[in-house]
Formats: C-alpha cells, structure tokens, sequence
C-alpha cells in the first residue's frame, strides 16, 4: 500500500540521518500505529487503499458522499502525527528530515481532499455542500495546527539560516526558502496570543468563503429565466430554442423555456435576442446577483470576509491583504498594480468610447429613440461586427463541433508541437456519464498523463472554466499527473452535434495550456508541479495555447463542416482572424473594472471596509474614481458574485492582464521562429512547462524567449496602442 510506504518511507528518511543520539526505530513507532495507519484500512472506503488504477486514477465508481468525512478525518490524524514525529525527533534538523519528509507526509488527506474538492465544484450534490460547511472551520484549524508548530518551525528556520551550508541543490534550496516563507505567511514567527487570533480568524474565513461560492451556484440555479413563449426569443437558433425548451422539461416547466445563467455580468444569449424586454430581464437578473436580498445575498459575507482578511494581514505585519498577497507574486507590490491597471484602463477608455458611438450610430440608424444600455451591447455588437465583417457568429458554430475542435484542434496543436499522442480511454470510472478520459503518451512511447475532458455544463457544476490536478507530478514520490479541464458547454438535446462559439472553442485552447502545464511538469518536490506558479504566472502557458485556436494550419485542420466535412471557406476563414481586435476596448474594460474592484476590495484597511449596505454603492464609486464607470459596460463581475475573489484570485485577478503581457510577447516570439514547430514546443517544454515552480518565474520566461517581455505586444494585439 502506497500511503503506508510513504509513511514509513519517513522513518527511512530518519534512519538515514542517524547518528548517536538519534531516537530508536522503537521511540519512532512509539505513536499508535494502530490508530493512525490501521483505521485506514476501514472496509468499504476507497480513499484507504491505493487506487489499482493507471496511475492512482480516482476510482470515481466506488466513492460515495459516506466516503469523505471519515476519509477527511483520518488523513487529517496520519498528516499530524506524522507531523508531530517530524518536529518532535531529536534528530538534528537536515534538508531530508524536515523538509523532504515534510513534502512525503499527508498522503491520505490529500487523496481524499484532491478528489472532494474537485467534485465540490464539478459535480456536487446537497451532502458535499453541506460537509464542506462543515468542514470548512476544522480544515483550517488543521492546517494551522501545522504552519504554527513551533518546534516544526524552529527546525525550518534553524535550516533556512544554514541553507547557504547545506550543500543541496537549487531546488532543494527553493524549497527551503518557499517553506520557511510560508510558514512565516502564516503567522509562525507570531507569538502565542497572537496565533491564537490567527486561528480563530482562518477558520471564520474559511467558513464564509464556502457560504459566498455556495450561494453562488444557488443564485444561478434559482435566477434561470423563464421564457413563456417561442416567440420571444426570437433571434436565438432553433437548437438553442429546443435547448432551452428541454431545460425547461427537466425542471417541470413543460412547454416554457428555460435560460440558464452563467457566471460571468454578460450572457451569451444577449447577442442574439431580438427582444429587447427579454435582454433586459436576462442581464438585470445577471447583475442582481447575491445582492437582492433573500437567502442567497452575499453582500454581508463578503463585507465580512474582506474585513477579516484585512484583519489578518495586519496582524501578520501587511498594510492590507493585497499586499500580503501581491508579495508573493511576481508583481510585488500594490503600487506595480496598480499602475498597470490604470495604464490599460485609459488606454481601454479610449476605444469603449469609439466603440459606444458607432453601436449608437446602428440605434439610430434603425429609427430607435433609446440610449446603448449594458443589456444592447453584445446584440448591437454583433450585428456591427456582421456588417463590418460580412459574417454572422452563428455562421461559425457549424464548423466547431465539440470532437473535432479537441481531437483535430486542441490535440493536434499538441501533437504537431510536441510530439505526444492521445488515446481515448473507455475503461476507466468517470462521475458523470459524458465526462470522457484520454491516454496520454510522451514521445518516447510511455504514459506520460491521464486527462479528463469535462465539458458540459450542469446545475451540479460551478460556472467558468478551470483545471485541477487530482494528481500531480513529482519525481520524490514516483507519481504522474491526472489532469481534469472543466468548461461549461450547453448540452445540445438528444442526438444534435455539440457546436460551439468562437469563445468557446478559444476557452477549450486556454484549459488545454493549463493541462499542458501540468502533465509536462518535471520536478523533483510536489510542492512545484505544474501550475504551482504565482499566481499572476500560472496563466500565461494558458494564454499563450489560445494562439493555436487560430494558427492557420491548425484552424483548417479541425474548422470542418460537421455535416459535410467540409473545411471552412477561406474567406470565412479570414474574416474570423479579422475580427482579434473587434470590440477589444469593451472586453479589456470590463474585465479591467472587475480587476480594479478585486484591488480596491482588497487595499482597505478593517475599518475602512464597507457594510454589507455599502459594498454595491463602493464599487461604483471605485470605477467612478478611476474614470471608468460607463453604465453600458459592467464589471465581468460585480462583487456578490464574484467567486475568483473567494478562491485563489483574491487581489489577484489582475493576473489574467499580468500574464497576457508574457503570453503576447511569447506568441511574438514563436511567429519569429516558425510558429509550430516541434523545436519551438521542446523549447517551451523544457526551459519552462516542465519547470513548474521549481525556479522563479520570470527567470524561466527569460531562459524561454532569450529576453524580457514587452508590454508592446499585448498593447498591438488589444488595438490598445
């Protein structure tokens, strides 16, 4: 059994620095191993064995809601005694007994936490949410427990003072120094009292940070409009209409039509709708999100969240939690930020006004007597874009049938560029019917990952897109990645083709950068596989896949007819890699506005935050302050609703723009040397996908492009410039 091994591969990691006065095998197994390894063995439960699967694939098949709780809480015991046994050895400190051994311990928990987590967002159901409430306040109690251990803290630091003595290599190195910095971050130079108040902050945060995104998905759910009459969505395709009409069947509502939201301020839906009332109630009912009261409304948690985090960062030495997070990533500080958002926001100003008037000019023009509002944006958008371009986008979803853009796109690009090879696995348990998983081979013939395509969208699935890992790479514990991508594609009804929108098919590319990421990763410590990057890092592989979406050789070879199987024609072709720069004014402000929201959010004092009748009323006024607040074009997203800020984004959705400056200029940089090319994809791998986190950033963008990047490039590209 692989997680019995890893824990007694510890007590081998301690044997191997023995000296005189070194503890007895007999003290090292003085805990009880009963209690902590034999409870692993509970009948029935498939987190307390290792999975028999192709490299520890999730045996979805078995697991069931019963599973975690007792999975949770036993790998929680096994993580802090071994732990415990780690800080407690009278071993002196070594690079292998603290920090090594740190990395090899919580097997269990985190098997079970990779699986739970993922699924609480992919496929949930009312007892994950639930546990996960419940949850929420005992897992952050547990990882204090570890981060604030003193006598594991004093054996990292007495380590990082000699770390220029150890004689270990620059990863071992950066290991050392990113454990000690982290444990510093969370608060383990604090003294007692203080640690305390830690604690007992981390849990309430952890406790309204799983309410906000609960009540997310529930505002979704219960907002979905409701459509009496085919007639009034006119506009919409017919597969659209009897997509809706279905969701309509599922819920009850025979006969109407249902419009399901997604997460972001803009609807898909609204470039087409021909009913103007219909757009306005769709994008108002958008916009309402978790601030229109009822027991959905997110205004007092998040008002809550932010002044406790901001309580946080100052007892942890930070002006605020920007600043405590922005440390940590390659931007530093508040004040780069800040100027960066402010430089593009100007620019982005500039052409939203251009961009206003000419949609103005088509109201107008159709004999119309009301000003542009934020639900006529993408409908007039589209019809401008139509007659600039001479093409509809309903012109395109023909040529995007789901299979073809990912077999003869996404992993064409892949195998052209690299050189590795997908293989459709049918064996392996999966936790929803149409989730798909592919065999990915390395260039040399061997497994090089597994990947789960989950595409389609579901009440039970968050919105957005995403990837997770439910394993990762690393050479120390022989393990090789399992890698998931999750859109949020509407199902078509039964036996219709999926065909998607541009948007779409560019969002399936981006996902793909990510899985890239971690599937070619190739470091030695688990805690820098893959994307365990900064933050404002871990987009920029992501970004840079989207330019193959639209690489000539790739774009002909998956852009076919779905009933034909003809390629798309030229000229079509051409009008498509026309429009990159259409309506880019609006798309960079409103995600700019959201990112300036996350900053000013997160910049405040404790005091300073606004009460839960004030939040709304404060985001106006950050976008008015910054110039920016233009009724027609809204935030991506306003704050209630806004779960990157309760995730890994928090003062840290600027990432996305930090890291189109690199993906930009990287893009420039493969066009210099012959675009796609196995040289250029073993460039790219090697000097940087594979390196994950196990060197700095931008130093790993240098040993790439051979050059800083150039903001020049993203300013081109956005027709910013």
């Amino acid at each position: 059994m692989k997680l019995q091994i890893h824990f007694f591969l510890l007590l081998l990691i301690f044997a191997s620095c023995s000296d005189s006065n070194t503890a007895s095998d007999d003290e090292l197994f003085s805990m009880d191993t009963e209690s902590t390894m034999g409870k692993t063995m509970a009948q029935g439960n498939p987190f307390f064995s290792d999975s028999t699967l192709p490299l520890g694939y999730p045996r979805f098949d078995q697991i069931k809601n019963e599973h975690y709780e007792p999975a949770f809480k036993q790998g929680i015991e096994n993580h802090l005694a071994e732990v415990e046994m780690i800080a407690s050895q009278s071993n002196a400190p070594t690079f292998e007994n603290t920090i090594v051994a740190l990395e090899i311990s919580g097997q269990l928990y985190n098997s079970v936490a990779s699986v739970f987590f993922a699924l609480s967002s992919a496929h949930t159901n009312d007892e994950i949410l639930n546990l996960q409430q419940r949850l929420a306040p005992e897992l952050a109690s547990y990882e204090d427990s570890i981060m604030l251990n003193r006598r594991l803290f004093e054996r990292i630091s007495d380590l990082y003072e000699r770390r220029s003595t150890l004689g270990i290599n620059d990863e071992s190195i950066r290991l050392l120094s990113k454990t000690y910095k982290d444990f510093v971050r969370a608060g383990a130079a604090l003294d007692l009292d203080q640690q305390e108040r830690l604690k007992a902050l981390n849990a309430e945060i952890a406790v309204l940070e799983t309410e906000f995104r609960q009540n997310i998905l529930s505002e979704v759910n219960d907002l979905a409009i409701v459509v009496d009459s085919r007639e009034e969505l006119a506009g919409l395709s017919e597969s659209r209409i009897d997509v809706a009409s279905e969701e309509a069947a599922e819920s009850g509502r025979e006969g109407q039509f249902v419009i399901p939201l997604l997460n972001t301020s803009g609807q898909p839906t609204l470039a087409y709708l021909q009913n103007r009332d219909l757009r306005e109630r769709i994008h108002k009912a958008s916009l309402s999100r978790g601030h229109r009261g009822g027991e959905f409304d997110n205004r007092g948690v998040l008002s809550a969240v932010l002044e406790k985090r901001a309580t946080r960062a100052n007892l942890l030495g930070y002006a605020n939690h920007a600043e405590y997070i922005l440390e940590n990533q390659t931007a530093l500080t508040v004040e780069a930020v800040n100027e960066r958002l402010s430089q593009l926001a100007s620019s982005a100003l500039t052409n939203v006004l251009e961009e206003l008037a000419s949609l103005q000019d088509i109201i107008t023009y159709d004999g119309q007597d009301f000003e542009l509002a934020s639900w006529d944006w993408d409908f007039y958008s589209e019809r401008l874009r139509t007659q600039r371009f001479d093409f509809d986008a309903d012109d395109l979803s023909p040529y995007f049938e789901l299979d073809n853009v990912l077999q003869r796109g996404v992993f064409y690009a892949a195998e052209n560029l690299f050189g590795i090879t997908f293989q459709e696995r049918f064996d392996l348990p999966v936790y929803q019917d149409d989730v798909r998983v592919f065999e990915v081979f390395d260039v040399n013939g061997e497994t090089l990952a597994l990947f789960i395509a989950d595409f389609y969208a579901r009440p039970s699935k968050r919105g957005g897109a995403w990837m997770n890992a439910y394993i990762s790479q690393s050479h120390l514990l022989e393990t090789k990645p399992v890698i998931a991508n999750h859109l949020n594609i509407t199902k078509p009804t039964t036996g219709q083709p999926t065909l998607l929108t541009f948007d779409e098919v560019t969002t399936m590319f981006h996902e793909f950068g990510h899985a890239l990421h971690g599937m070619f990763s190739s470091v030695e410590f688990p805690s820098f596989s893959g994307t365990r990057v900064p933050r404002d890092f871990v987009e920029f592989p992501s970004q840079v896949n989207e330019m193959w979406a639209v690489w000539p050789e790739v774009l002909k070879n998956y852009a076919v007819h779905h009933q034909t199987g003809e390629a798309m024609p030229i000229d079509l072709l051409n009008k498509v890699l026309s429009t990159q720069s259409f309506n880019q004014g609006f798309s960079t402000l409103e995600y700019l506005s959201a990112s300036i929201i996350d900053q000013a959010l997160h910049q405040l004092d404790p005091d300073k935050v606004p009460s839960a009748g004030e939040i709304m009323d404060f985001e106006l006024r950050t976008l008015k302050e910054f110039g920016i607040l233009i009724p027609s074009v809204p935030p991506r997203y306003r704050s209630t609703y806004f779960s990157h800020i309760m995730g890994g984004y928090s003062a840290g959705y600027y990432s996305y723009i930090w890291s189109e400056v690199l993906d930009a200029d990287a893009v420039n940089w493969f066009k210099e040397n012959g675009g796609l090319s196995r040289f250029n994809g073993d460039r790219f791998r090697a000097s940087l996908l594979s390196k994950g986190g196990s060197k700095d950033a931008m130093a790993l963008y240098r040993d790439f492009a051979g050059r800083e990047a150039s903001i020049t490039a993203l300013l081109e590209r956005r027709g910013l410039n």
